[in-house]
């Protein structure tokens, strides 16, 4: 944190932040629907809709509060920008896991890597199509965004939002109800 000492105020506001940031990833597609990438984030558990950014502050008055303010606001989109390029990274090596050759079923709802989202902003999509190359491996995906938009990514740029299978809710209702609560 570059020795700025923060008052109590300024770190439980950059970690309500982080927090935000956490609470604010997909887990899985809400809808069964393959034309709503809407995702199911741990917001929902907690507030029981998508988490929010609040508007931009007016910048034009009180100098050194606007300083301290924008470097609160650095620190974290430094936390977001490294923990969503993880974040992404991980899902991407669940993916070579789950999918052969890293083909990713149609249908699958992805998030789309782009470094120049903010905070909380997550670009969704389903799979429509994909696009092997010479050697038959997907190398390109089409995807329908939330407004309907088509677009071509190449398979390195998204991430699939693993949803569980029956026999992986099968596992988690043994698991529950084996559990000593």
């Amino acid at each position: 944190m570059d020795k700025m000492v923060m008052t109590f105020e300024e770190a439980y506001t950059v970690l309500t932040g982080i927090e935000a940031c956490l609470n604010s990833r997909p887990l899985t597609a809400m809808s069964d629907d393959p034309s709503d990438p809407t995702p199911l984030t741990p917001a929902h558990f907690l507030v029981g809709s998508p988490l929010t950014l609040p508007p931009e502050p007016d910048y034009s008055t009180k100098k050194p509060l606007v300083k301290r303010w924008q470097r609160l606001q650095q620190i974290q989109q430094q936390f977001w920008d490294q923990w969503h390029t993880e974040y992404l990274s991980s899902l991407q090596q669940r993916n070579k896991w789950r999918f052969p050759q890293n083909s990713i079923p149609i249908g699958t709802l992805v998030t789309i890597k782009d470094e120049n989202l903010k905070p909380l902003e997550w670009k969704m999509a389903r799979v429509i199509a994909l696009h092997p190359g010479k050697d038959g491996v997907a190398r390109v995906a089409t995807l329908r965004l939330s407004g309907g938009q088509e677009l071509m990514r190449p398979m390195v740029k998204i991430c699939p939002i693993v949803e569980p299978s029956c026999d992986d809710n099968l596992e988690l209702r043994t698991a529950l109800s084996n559990s000593a609560f």
